[in-house]
């Protein structure tokens, strides 16, 4: 597990023993810490609980969208208030055991189906941090995204590939729903961005996937 700070308040977690790496993102504001993703299970957020487990915040857990390696460790912190779109709820309890046949063998730890418990339709603001929370379909249709907006850092789940060469991920939508989210993003204020499994990018790569596309 690979772990870096980003800017004031954000610890960046990347898991990177498979073929792919797998990112969490931690922030620490003045009320609560938010944990944006919990991945493949217990076991691989357990560096994550290790960091916070002497902090007196409460910690509100984010799932980006409904796949599996963004999900499996919310039993971790069945305790927690976890957020996700309302359409990220729904796609879990129907994709749950398709997921967990297709894919166990990727699986840290026992596995427990823990449902988000706050959903949202548009937008979700937590004010005394300054983190906006905002459904950004496209990956997925109920995709969302995260905006700390103390430190201009934008978290957008699978909304970008895996990598610099696959830049453009895996699509749902209509096209033209992908190309607004990014138009979306390029109008914000943020210059870093954090995705699910790309390294850390500055913002010009939302220019360059709708140059892309």
């Amino acid at each position: 597990m690979k772990i870096q700070e980003i800017k004031s308040r954000g610890t960046l977690f990347t898991y990177d023993e498979l073929e792919w790496d797998l990112n969490f993102y931690l922030i620490k504001g003045r009320k609560n810490n938010y944990l944006i993703d919990t991945g493949l299970g217990p076991q691989n957020v357990k560096n994550v609980r290790e960091h916070i487990k002497n902090d007196n915040r409460k910690t509100i857990v984010i799932n980006t969208h409904y796949h599996w390696d963004h999900i499996w460790g919310n039993c971790s912190f069945e305790d927690c208030i976890i957020v996700s779109h309302v359409l990220c709820r729904d796609m879990i309890l129907r994709e749950w055991y398709g997921m967990m046949y297709r894919s166990s063998r990727y699986s840290r730890g026992i596995v427990e189906m823990c449902l988000p418990n706050l959903v949202f339709q548009n937008e979700l603001y937590f004010p005394e941090d300054k983190i906006r929370i905002f459904h950004t379909p496209g990956h997925t249709v109920d995709s969302i995204s995260i905006m700390d907006e103390e430190d201009g850092v934008l978290v957008l789940g699978d909304s970008i590939g895996d990598d610099m060469e696959e830049v453009v991920p895996s699509i749902s939508c209509e096209k033209d729903v992908y190309i607004s989210t990014m138009e979306k993003y390029e109008k914000m204020d943020f210059d870093i961005c954090i995705s699910g499994h790309n390294k850390v990018l500055q913002k010009g790569v939302i220019r360059k996937i709708l140059d892309t596309i």
